[in-house]
């Protein structure tokens, strides 16, 4: 009795040692991300002090040019002026003549009615630079979602598809890999297992702690439904989608419409359609993350959930709708590149 409560006790304090690992790391990572982020903006922010200032210093150049050329003219014609002046006092009209002749030529002048300072426009200076800094911070969150998509493969689990649970349109491979919906509904017996009202299929595996992953294929599927459901769902009747009824999915509808299944639905703005979705659950955090697995992107996460039984992968290939919804949902082998 006394060395199983040790053993415990050294298991804990195992957990506990693994569980600073994992804290000094992610803050190690955090800091050299927030740092990397920090530099970028104050890089950024210089860029766009001296792009201002130097368009300010070439208009103040401009302005001392035009100034120095127009000090330089009414220099050239108060000289001149003077010159004029003073013959226009001679009495000796032989010696003005003379000066007259001799006098130079009234020295050229420009036309400075077209003459302006065109203050330099800022508009969009900030913006670019905004613009760019965002451009940093995406490539930044590109190596941290490949970062973490990496991580949470490494608790990649082996899943395959329970034919108990299927509703009867569903046709699945003998590897328990594949599912799409037949052209006609299988006229399959009624059992307390599967989902009549649903087409959707659990997996035989369940997990009630814990860290799991695993990736489905939904290649030229135009409706979709992936996720995890709890072992009390309702199996009798046709169910909404959603966490209050125990189910936390993601999917796709009409072709290019995702959207997180919640009691009120939530619409997903991708930036391409994912080809290959990974699903992560962290039982304990109560955390269902769905990863578009070839763009190294996350789509959504479902946080703050309360898990208190048994969690099976969640598979809806949805009708097949004339052959437009034909090809299957492919549960892949987990790849770390």
């Amino acid at each position: 009795m006394m060395r199983r409560r040790r053993l415990k006790i050294q298991e804990i304090k195992r957990s506990v040692d693994l569980s600073e690992k994992d804290a000094d790391r992610e803050i190690a990572e955090g800091v050299q991300v927030f740092t990397a982020l920090m530099e970028s903006v104050e890089r950024k922010l210089n860029e766009l002090i001296n792009t201002i200032k130097e368009k300010q210093k070439s208009t103040e150049k401009q302005a001392e040019v035009f100034i120095k050329e127009l000090e330089q003219e009414i220099s050239e014609l108060k000289k001149r002026s003077s010159e004029v002046e003073q013959l226009s006092r001679s009495e000796d009209h032989l010696h003005l003549l003379q000066s007259v002749q001799s006098l130079k030529a009234a020295p050229p002048t420009k036309d400075w009615t077209q003459v302006s300072i065109h203050p330099p426009s800022y508009e969009g200076t900030v913006v670019r630079a905004v613009s760019q800094l965002e451009e940093t911070f995406g490539k930044e969150m590109k190596k941290l979602l490949e970062s973490e998509l990496k991580r949470v493969q490494q608790y990649a689990v082996d899943v395959t598809l329970d034919p108990d649970t299927a509703n009867p349109a569903l046709v699945l491979s003998d590897n328990g890999k594949q599912v799409n919906c037949g052209d006609v509904d299988k006229k399959l017996p009624k059992t307390p297992t599967n989902v009549s009202d649903c087409t959707c299929v659990l997996a035989k595996q369940s997990f009630s702690s814990g860290k799991f992953y695993f990736e489905v294929q939904v290649k030229e599927k135009t409706k979709w439904s992936l996720g995890v459901a709890r072992e009390s769902i309702n199996r009798k009747e046709n169910v909404t989608l959603s966490p209050q009824n125990g189910f936390w999915t993601v999917g796709l509808k009409h072709g290019n419409k995702y959207e997180a299944r919640t009691r009120h639905p939530v619409r997903l703005s991708l930036k391409c359609q994912p080809q290959k979705v990974g699903v992560f659950v962290d039982y304990e955090e109560g955390l269902v993350s769905f990863y578009d697995v070839d763009a190294a992107a996350l789509i959504y996460s479902f946080t703050g959930c309360s898990f208190t039984e048994k969690l099976f992968p969640f598979f809806s290939p949805s009708f097949n709708y004339g052959g437009t919804n034909s090809a299957p949902l492919i549960i892949t082998p987990v790849r770390v590149n």
